[in-house]
């Protein structure tokens, strides 16, 4: 391990983010080589809590796009302050330079900035979190691909702008849809998988430094067998967290049957996954994860 990439893991662990030797190697290529990077994998395995802890360990803005079906350009680039124009239209109106109001009304101070805009107009290096792509249409793909090759944007009445600093990118997916060859050329990848046993029990007890040692082992040794169940919805790192909060706001020392029973609703957040853990022995749960 070089001495960069240890010393980026200790900068985010100190984000209480716990970066593994290869995830952190993907985070300083992507600054080293100012290289947008896509992160694909499970709900849950913190693709987006990355990018708030980049933005923290750079100490700058997070900029956070976060996709849907029928994104278009209005709500992620720009669009004309219709108010603003309509105003210097009538201040101007019978100005005898109003041939000029076209050229005047179409310029930057008319133009109400989106997050893909805001990220290169920036002044510093900020982090674009476009999150969960997957979920926007093909075409919108299209509009990314000047912004994540050139770091520029083209505007029809403008012409195009380029960044006056280049954002760090991160695009995240959890496979709803494949992505388009074009976009993934444009991008370093990496696949985040869900954490080891050891690492998912050092992140509980860096969050929750008061848990008993037990307690947080019993907790992520039910999380990981519980994700090699037939679940609609494994759970992910939050829902451990959120469990081990739980149980500790409750005083519970052991995870017992009674304890499952009543607090499940932290961990699963379907009825047929309610019922299915209900109506096993929770010692299967407990066994030593294979």
């Amino acid at each position: 391990m070089t001495k960069d990439i240890a010393s980026l893991i200790k900068e985010f662990y100190r984000q209480d983010y716990i970066l593994n030797e290869e995830l952190a190697t993907s985070v300083f290529l992507l600054k080293a080589l100012e290289k947008p990077l896509l992160l694909e994998g499970n709900p849950g395995v913190g693709k987006t809590m990355l990018a708030k802890a980049l933005a923290g360990q750079m100490g700058t803005e997070l900029i956070r796009l976060q996709c849907y079906e029928g994104l278009d350009v209005n709500s992620t680039i720009y669009e004309w302050n219709y108010q603003k124009q309509l105003l210097h239209i009538k201040l101007f109106e019978n100005d005898q330079e109003h041939k000029k109001l076209g050229a005047q009304i179409f310029g930057m101070d008319y133009v109400l900035k989106r997050p893909l805009l805001q990220s290169i107009s920036s002044d510093k290096p900020v982090v674009l979190l476009i999150d969960e792509i997957d979920r926007a249409d093909e075409e919108f793909e299209a509009y990314l691909l000047e912004l994540l090759s050139d770091f520029q944007i083209s505007i029809p009445e403008l012409g195009t702008i380029k960044a006056t600093s280049k954002p760090l990118v991160i695009l995240t997916s959890n496979r709803t849809r494949e992505l388009s060859d074009a976009l993934r050329r444009r991008c370093l990848y990496h696949w985040v998988d869900f954490p080891s046993k050891a690492k998912e029990i050092d992140i509980i007890e860096k969050k929750l430094p008061n848990i008993e040692e037990e307690l947080a082992n019993q907790v992520v040794t039910f999380i990981h067998n519980l994700r090699k169940s037939s679940l609609h919805k494994p759970p992910g790192i939050a829902e451990s967290l959120d469990w081990a909060k739980t149980l500790l706001l409750m005083n519970e020392k052991n995870i017992t049957e009674e304890v499952v029973y009543n607090t499940i609703g932290s961990v699963l957040k379907h009825k047929e996954d309610v019922e299915f853990v209900r109506n096993k022995d929770v010692k299967e749960f407990l066994l030593p994860v294979k």
